[in-house]
């Protein structure tokens, strides 16, 4: 048995631990915001925060994160009320939408980390990849939450 909290609620899980945390959130929990991508930590699509930090999900084995602080894009906020939610909404970021909870959850923890990046830091954080090209609407969404993250 291993103990997983998940945005906010504690799960005792009879799971191999070997088990990729993207794949116990996605199957065993019925949490499919997160997504499948490349499944060698690459893409970005799996992102989630663990302790609070950006965590490809494909790739964490889920005896790396038993006791640890997960949240997935459900977990993000109840009402997508957090600036990022706003801000994708507001410069209109997806396209085919499949990458944008890993893009949500990198920006979400690139602002907890530094809330009023630059080009440059944004650039150099989010390195989750967007087949349609979106990266600068992401860029514009990521200045954006940062405003309304300080209005709060």
């Amino acid at each position: 048995m291993i103990e997983l909290k998940v945005n906010g609620t504690t799960f005792d899980l009879d799971v191999d631990p070997e088990t990729p945390l993207l794949w116990v959130i996605r199957d065993y929990l019925n949490l499919t915001g997160t997504k499948f991508g490349c499944g060698i930590a690459q893409c970005g699509a799996c992102t989630v925060h663990v302790n609070g930090y950006a965590q490809r999900s494909c790739q964490t084995k889920l005896r790396e994160v038993g006791g640890k602080e997960i949240t997935t894009i459900e977990g993000l906020s109840p009402d997508s009320n957090h600036p990022v939610q706003q801000a994708w909404i507001e410069h209109d970021v997806p396209q085919c939408g499949y990458c944008q909870s890993g893009q949500l959850m990198a920006a979400a923890a690139l602002l907890s980390d530094n809330p009023d990046p630059d080009d440059e830091q944004i650039d150099a954080a989010i390195d989750n990849i967007c087949r349609c090209g979106t990266y600068q609407r992401i860029r514009r969404a990521i200045h954006r939450a940062a405003e309304l993250a300080r209005e709060v």
